[in-house]
């Protein structure tokens, strides 16, 4: 049984969107949007060559399989939010991974953390 949540082989990314916006952590993100509620979701990501990291949209191969998952409705109504100043409300992969009691992707030394519920 593995552990962590591992790349299909085969998968479509119908859902989410790329959402570009002036947020202070991040400046794009992947949008999951029912009516006027929007919640964001972001992944960090390293560049070996610079040594740098940064927050932005999620892999196309884990949006289809977040948007479906069973609890996912439930989780969005407790956490999305109209738009404000541009911006929705934000949650890391990792935040709705173990939220929705999914397997996480493995964790690198790289990655940072945020101490609270909201980013």
């Amino acid at each position: 049984m593995r552990y962590h949540y591992e790349k299909p082989k085969i998968y479509l990314s119908m859902y989410g969107e790329l959402y570009i916006c002036e947020h202070p952590v991040y400046s794009g993100c992947t949008l999951f949007r029912i009516n006027d509620k929007g919640l964001a979701v972001i992944q960090q990501r390293f560049d070996a060559v610079a040594k740098s990291a940064w927050w932005g949209e999620l892999e196309p191969w884990l949006t289809d399989d977040i948007y479906l998952h069973s609890g996912f409705k439930e989780y969005f109504d407790k956490r999305s939010g109209e738009r404000t100043d541009g911006l929705y409300p934000t949650v890391t992969v990792r935040q709705i991974m173990w939220a929705l009691k999914m397997k996480p992707i493995p964790r690198e030394r790289w990655e940072t953390v945020f101490d609270r519920k909201e980013v």
